[in-house]
């Protein structure tokens, strides 16, 4: 297995070990206490969109212009629709939105522990699917190139930690353990470092030069929709639009800088 893989695999299963620190701050959570995260999830959208426009569609163009020279640009647009297409399916046979009541209210959303623990495992489920394509970008991402994929593991990362206290608040709530809050938290984000063995063997056996520049192509397509449709209206829900402009800015910012200082 070459080497840059297994880094790609361990920086894929960190990002989604991050569910698991949302479980973790689950416990201690308080009311209008997610400020901070309205913050981090604005930097992850920064970054995200940052790296897409910057970094990850001129490096699929790149890729494609050995086997389309006069029309990369054209394969690089609609691989990139593509991406966005397959985010929205995503979304819409299985939407993973948690409104911030359900978040700091767990017990508003039934009147049982019973159905309060499905609601945890039906959200854990949904987050899961939602999981499996982010996965694989940042396999794809890391494997290409070291610095874009630890940036692109590090904006998935602050994204998945609303998501692991998402799955963890019912659970806990409905169980009192937290140990099984911590289990299927963590286990909603599994379905990360599986997306990327799989990218791994698509990668390997599979895809040729050609195949991975619309590939990354459409990572960038998924990340965007991602970064509009779930980051952006998350952070300007848990805060306020001040403090997710913030967050914007600085994750632009940050890793502009880390990709002018690491090369």
């Amino acid at each position: 297995m070459p080497h840059n893989y297994v880094i790609a695999l361990l920086i894929t299963f960190l990002a989604g070990l991050a569910t698991a620190i949302g479980s973790v701050i689950a416990f201690i959570i308080k009311k209008d206490n997610l400020k901070a995260l309205s913050i981090g999830l604005g930097f992850s959208a920064g970054v995200m969109i940052f790296l897409s426009f910057t970094d990850i569609l001129p490096s699929a163009g790149e890729m494609l212009k050995v086997a389309f020279p006069n029309s990369h640009e054209w394969v690089v647009y609609f691989s990139f629709i593509i991406g966005i297409l397959i985010a929205i399916l995503i979304d819409y046979f299985i939407p993973d939105h948690i409104p911030e009541n359900d978040l700091l209210n767990p017990e508003d959303v039934a009147d049982d522990a019973h159905k309060i623990k499905r609601a945890g495992l039906l959200t854990a489920v949904a987050i899961c699917v939602h999981n499996f394509p982010e996965g694989m970008a940042t396999f794809l991402s890391a494997s290409h190139d070291l610095t874009l994929g630890i940036s692109v593991g590090l904006a998935i990362a602050i994204h998945n930690i609303p998501e692991g206290i998402a799955v963890a608040l019912p659970v806990y709530h409905a169980t009192g353990k937290k140990r099984y809050a911590t289990l299927y938290a963590a286990l909603s984000g599994i379905s990360e470092p599986i997306g990327a063995v799989i990218g791994m063997f698509l990668i390997h056996f599979f895809m040729p030069q050609l195949m991975i520049g619309a590939a990354m192509a459409a990572v960038a397509g998924i990340m965007i929709y991602i970064s509009f449709d779930t980051l952006l209206p998350l952070a300007k829900e848990y805060g306020n639009w001040h403090l997710s402009m913030m967050g914007i800015i600085s994750g632009m910012l940050f890793i502009w800088i880390s990709l002018l200082l690491l090369p």
